[in-house]
């Protein structure tokens, strides 16, 4: 490791393992010396979406000993309606009850809103709407851009061009997600503006860049083939100090019976290659 390179500092995504109740989470995460952790509410028969109060969901993360980074997520953020202020204030309201520190934001991937122009036009609107509600409330916003060719924020530098041109510095940052930034194929790593790193690799070698999808993302291990070390250590190497959060959508992944024993193999390969 550079004299200067600082060691990554590892969370997890409750997209792990889904279909842990929130206090056994909690508990893998501490099983595993994180003290992080990314909830969603997106997980049918979960919290959020289960009802479970947030001041409970606080009150459990407060016992075991483990900081909620993010609620993941407000869905078509760059889509704003009424519908969607009012859903992006229920959320931030949750958010802020359950000791949440941000929202991640993630942009419509349907193949709509993506003409040049347009999408930055609606970037704009949405930003813009959504700043006093995340300060009233003490939260940061983490907009993700997403690889997806169908998507309607792919670039980076276009979310960070949108939050200064809303003055939204003090708010606002980027989620790099090494899976995504991959698809992209944007070179450029903002890591000043960098809030959150989301990491999960591809090992399937049958699959073609363009056609990878959520379903192929699993652990970090030794076939990945995202350059995930290459990236975690570029982002380290600029500066930056946050969250590598394990987000892997497999199936294969969420169904570990020991989920523990396969994210501390993946931490330990990161690690390795990163000394």
């Amino acid at each position: 490791m550079s004299a200067t390179r600082s060691a990554p500092v590892f969370a997890i995504n409750h997209m792990v393992t889904p279909n842990l109740r929130p206090q056994a989470f909690f508990q893998l995460a501490r099983s595993l010396d994180l003290q992080d952790v990314e909830i969603r509410n997106d997980l049918s028969g979960n919290a959020i979406t289960d009802g479970t109060p947030a001041a409970e969901i606080r009150a459990q993360a407060a016992e075991v000993g483990v900081k909620i980074a993010t609620i993941n997520a407000l869905q078509r953020f760059n889509e704003w309606t009424p519908e969607r202020e009012q859903e992006a204030i229920t959320l931030a309201d949750y958010a802020r009850e359950a000791g949440a520190a941000a929202l991640v934001l993630v942009p419509v991937n349907d193949g709509t809103g993506q003409k040049d122009g347009e999408r930055q036009a609606n970037l704009r609107v949405a930003l813009k709407a959504l700043l006093p509600i995340l300060d009233e409330r003490g939260l940061k916003g983490f907009v993700e851009p997403l690889g997806f060719e169908i998507c309607s924020l792919r670039s980076k530098r276009e979310a960070v061009e949108a939050i200064k041109d809303v003055n939204g510095q003090g708010t606002f940052r980027v989620v790099h997600d090494t899976f995504h930034h991959h698809l992209a194929g944007e070179p450029a790593l903002f890591p000043e503006w960098t809030g959150l790193v989301h990491i999960s690799g591809v090992t399937d070698a049958a699959v073609s860049v363009s056609d990878m999808r959520d379903s192929h993302r699993v652990l970090v291990d030794a076939q990945d083939r995202l350059g995930n070390v290459a990236q975690i250590r570029a982002l380290l190497d600029a500066g930056y100090t946050g969250l590598f959060s394990f987000e892997p959508f497999a199936e294969e992944v969420q169904a570990l019976e020991k989920p523990a024993a396969a994210l501390s193999e993946s931490i330990a390969l990161i690690r390795h290659h990163l000394a």
